[in-house]
């Protein structure tokens, strides 16, 4: 709920709903959460991995086939947060499915705060 609640929040978009599995183990000191989104039109993966790939804050890790996907450990000591393994959701119309990892103690809530109000 705190991701959705959170989203919510971020993206100006009450009626967001998001559905989040939330699994606790212990790692060094990064967090990471599998994403299924669902969008009002179709995106392709490219597309999806084009805009991620621009976005502040977010680095794309995104090579399966070389084991290149965001990993806690490769986040550690970072601002930015990784994202990968991004595919199609075969649940949602419309969907798409990838994986985010950040360093909770770089990236988190004051982070943000203080980015934001440099933005302004």
């Amino acid at each position: 709920m705190k991701i959705q609640n959170e989203s919510r929040k971020i993206m100006h978009l009450p009626e967001f709903r998001a559905s989040v599995t939330c699994v606790r183990v212990p790692v060094y000191r990064a967090h990471s959460v599998a994403v299924s989104a669902q969008f009002e039109h179709p995106v392709s993966v490219e597309r999806a991995r084009e805009a991620l790939a621009k976005a502040p804050g977010l680095e794309l890790v995104d090579e399966p086939k070389k084991n290149r996907y965001p990993m806690p450990l490769s986040v550690a000591g970072k601002d930015n947060c990784q994202v990968g393994r991004v595919r199609m959701d075969c649940a949602f119309e419309n969907g798409l499915s990838f994986w985010v990892s950040g360093d909770q103690l770089l990236k988190g809530a004051a982070l943000n705060a203080v980015q934001i109000a440099e933005l302004l």
